[in-house]
């Protein structure tokens, strides 16, 4: 269709989060004219050199290795290599409470018919560089002070997108319910001037 809609989002496999809000987004796909990409970014970037809590910083310390692998796909393979990669990774991380490392990779990468020898950018810095290229693509228009999920959504008419945070929610919303919501988005989207609506967070993730 002519008239659809492309929407960029941007991911760290790591973040529940994240991954509560990719799914809602495939849901939309199926309720509105909406195609998501997926595009990576990294908590271990966007925080370094921050003073963060000792148990946060060895979580990110390890968050290198998923988003190599992630970035790998990206730049190699087309859009939809990378939103299967980020399910397979997913399905793994956030569902099976599989530990990250080289056989999580591995089998993600085997089970998308990717070359499961990607699983070696896992360890390799060279990454880095297209790693920081993709994160700054994502943050660049929404700020450096949020974390991910990051939309790139449809903006006013005859203006670009628009970049936010969010939406932060759980459990997934389904059928037209998700569509409801993004709606919603695209209202505040299109509303010049609009910056947050946000509350506290009372609930962990929670992945039905």
């Amino acid at each position: 269709m002519s008239d659809r809609q492309t929407v960029d989002m941007y991911f760290d496999p790591l973040c529940p989060w994240a991954w509560i809000t990719s799914r809602w987004l495939l849901e939309v796909e199926q309720v509105r004219p909406v195609d998501v990409r997926f595009r990576v970014m990294s908590l271990a970037v966007l925080n370094e050199g921050r003073d963060l809590p000792e148990n946060y910083r060895k979580l990110l310390d390890g968050a290198w290795g998923a988003v190599r692998v992630a970035v790998a796909v990206q730049q190699d393979h087309d859009d939809a290599a990378v939103r299967a990669l980020y399910t397979a990774l997913g399905n793994r991380i956030h569902l099976e409470k599989q530990p990250t490392g080289p056989e999580l990779y591995t089998a993600a990468l085997t089970e998308v018919g990717l070359d499961p020898a990607l699983a070696a950018a896992a360890d390799d810095p060279a990454w880095d560089g297209p790693l920081r290229a993709s994160h700054a693509a994502g943050m660049a228009p929404v700020g450096m002070d949020v974390g991910t999920p990051v939309i790139h959504a449809p903006g006013p008419e005859g203006a670009g997108p628009v970049a936010f945070f969010g939406p932060v929610i759980t459990p997934v919303p389904r059928g037209e319910a998700a569509g409801r919501l993004w709606d919603g988005v695209l209202l505040v989207a299109g509303t010049p001037g609009f910056y947050e609506l946000k509350r506290s967070r009372e609930v962990d993730p929670t992945f039905d």
